[in-house]
């Protein structure tokens, strides 16, 4: 379950963000995380809930914003949402597309006292 890892790197970050800033406690952190980024967000959640315990995070409020997917069709320059690597154009059918946004991944901000 690499959830549990990307907690714990959520958790680290935060931390140490608060500490450098003097602040002894995160009261809530807000992520990204993209409807492509191979994340499964309620295992995140969870798994956020269990790696913040006994630290400064502890009983932090968790927000995930999910992004759809876009793509951009290589061929006629159409831009639309997808929710796979795989698509398809649905202007002329190409299946040249490239992904653009919704693999997203990050720290969007954190409150600390």
């Amino acid at each position: 379950m690499h959830e549990m890892s990307i907690a714990m790197s959520v958790i680290d970050a935060v931390t140490e963000k608060a500490c450098q800033e003097g602040c002894s406690k995160v009261t809530g952190v807000e992520l990204v995380v993209g409807k492509l980024a191979g994340v499964e967000v309620e295992s995140l959640k969870f798994c956020f809930s269990a790696a913040c315990r006994d630290t400064p995070a502890d009983g932090a409020e968790l927000t995930i914003k999910e992004p759809e997917g876009r793509g951009c069709c290589e061929a006629c320059g159409e831009r639309f949402a997808v929710t796979s690597f795989f698509a398809k154009c649905p202007a002329c059918g190409q299946f040249r597309v490239t992904v653009e946004s919704g693999q997203e991944l990050a720290v969007r901000s954190i409150t600390i006292e």
